[in-house]
């Protein structure tokens, strides 16, 4: 509803599709760049407490906004003034928000909840357009804006009878900056999530034509009112619901590269429609048709981005996918919103379908792979450093050392086998890893990682998982039988 009725102000205060389209764009740029911080913080307190301060802020703002349109002195740059300040909420709590489904549910049921929560936001969705097209006609969108703002005392409601369990970790929690730091190390050592964000913001940046165009679309190009914007809207919702029923029978029969691939197919074919065809009966089949194919895509990438991701580093890992979400639709939004300005809204329309359509074969190569569930459940595998003295928490940086003896004839399987480990080691929180081989003797090898300090080692201690564990055990194979690794910690000595 507030999307309908910020959409529709615009256009009633400014004809220009680069102000139109800055509404979207005002909305995705606070979640592009607050989203990592924020999955940080997120990562660091506890999510429930976060989550309702959250909503107090945003049920201030929305308010605030539907009082001014009341009294209108809504100006076009305070509309987007008060769409970045929602955005800037939604860019706080969306990582927090997606990290929580795993504390609701068990991990066989993640894909079935991440559905669920589409089926959630998109039964809005088709509910939502319809009825703030009825009162945006009636009354103006000040009522829609108030009715978003009464919406956060449910949600408050909700949360403050949820009495979440927060696991608290033995050490202090995370510095705001190191787990900042910690988080994109994360996510430039973990391929399987850097496979989610290309192939995400591949299709993303060419969706955005169709969000940011379409209020455009059917006041001038169809020349329709807020009712037929709305009800085009619910048929979005429709056909994301109906698709989220449909989509446990074909994830059973198709890998998630083919769902990705196929429904981005179909969701440029619906815009191609959406840019040539007038008769809103049809277009209405089209926006079922895009809602199937967005629900479809969305859920194919979070899940896959969820079953990356072990628990103390959820929400930064998340808070990726949403910058390269929120990103990909606000780059993408003010870029069609300056194509269409220059050549028209239907050819802009074609071109971002071509381009989705291009976006497939490039991106083809990077595999989402099928339905595995990685265990990141604490392995407790590393045995606790051996100490003279007990080091200060932020001494450092520490360097550990680890001997193999390795196989002579399987020197070239344990070096690749062990580049597995180095990733594994970044993704947990060393800044440097190296693996190095005795002149002397060819068969001895010396793996070296450095954390920032001795605080940080002990995270790794807790955070190295079952997962983790057999990526090891995949390099000691090759190792000489009987011969066991031999580690050393060592500690920066620095003059006070």
């Amino acid at each position: 509803m507030q999307d309908v009725g910020s959409g529709w102000l615009m256009t009633s205060l400014s004809a220009s599709p680069s102000m139109v389209a800055l509404v979207e764009a005002a909305d995705s740029f606070p979640v592009m760049l607050l989203a990592l911080p924020a999955g940080a913080l997120a990562d660091i307190v506890d999510r429930r407490r976060l989550l309702i301060a959250i909503q107090f802020y945003l049920l201030l703002v929305a308010g605030t906004l539907g009082i001014l349109t009341w009294m209108d002195v809504v100006t076009p740059w305070v509309l987007i003034g008060f769409t970045i300040a929602l955005g800037v909420g939604a860019a706080m709590m969306m990582p927090a928000w997606a990290a929580i489904v795993p504390d609701l549910v068990p991990i066989d049921d993640m894909p079935a909840a991440i559905a669920l929560n589409s089926v959630g936001i998109n039964v809005s969705r088709a509910i939502g357009p319809a009825i703030a097209g009825v009162l945006v006609a009636a009354t103006g969108p000040w009522l829609v804006f108030m009715l978003n703002a009464l919406s956060y005392v449910g949600i408050l409601a909700v949360l403050l009878r949820w009495q979440r369990v927060h696991r608290k970790s033995a050490l202090p929690a995370e510095r705001f900056l190191s787990a900042v730091r910690v988080g994109m190390r994360f996510v430039m050592h973990t391929r399987a999530l850097q496979v989610v964000l290309i192939r995400g913001s591949a299709f993303f940046v060419f969706a955005a034509a169709t969000w940011s165009l379409f209020p455009l679309i059917v006041r001038r190009e169809l020349g329709q009112g807020p009712e037929i914007y709305g009800a085009l809207l619910t048929c979005i919702g429709i056909g994301a619901v109906a698709g989220a029923m449909l989509l446990p029978r074909v994830r059973a029969r198709i890998s998630r590269d083919a769902l990705v691939a196929g429904a981005s197919a179909l969701y440029a074919l619906a815009a191609l429609a959406l840019a040539h065809v007038h008769n809103v009966p049809l277009l209405a089949v089209a926006m079922l048709a895009i809602g199937l194919a967005w629900i479809s895509i969305l859920s194919a990438l979070q899940v896959a981005a969820q079953m990356t991701l072990p628990p103390w580093v959820r929400a930064r890992g998340l808070a990726a996918f949403v910058v390269v979400f929120m990103g990909g639709m606000a780059l993408g939004s003010v870029l069609w919103g300056q194509v269409a300005t220059r050549i028209g809204i239907p050819a802009a329309m074609t071109t971002a379908a071509l381009g989705m359509v291009l976006a497939i074969g490039l991106t083809w190569r990077y595999k989402l792979g099928r339905h595995e569930v990685h265990d990141f459940s604490p392995s407790l595998h590393w045995p606790a450093p051996l100490l003279a003295e007990n080091p200060e928490p932020d001494q450092g940086p520490v360097m550990v050392t680890i001997e193999y003896r390795v196989q002579a004839d399987k020197r070239r399987e344990f070096v690749a086998a062990m580049q597995a480990v180095g990733e594994m080691r970044r993704r947990n929180g060393a800044y440097y890893w190296e693996l190095f081989h005795d002149s002397a003797d060819p068969t001895r090898f010396a793996e070296c990682f450095m954390d920032e300090s001795w605080i940080e080692h002990l995270r790794q201690h807790e955070r190295v998982s079952v997962a983790d564990r057999e990526i090891q055990r995949e390099a000691k194979q090759f190792m000489v039988e009987g011969e066991s690794t031999k580690s050393s910690h060592w500690l920066a000595d620095r003059d006070s």
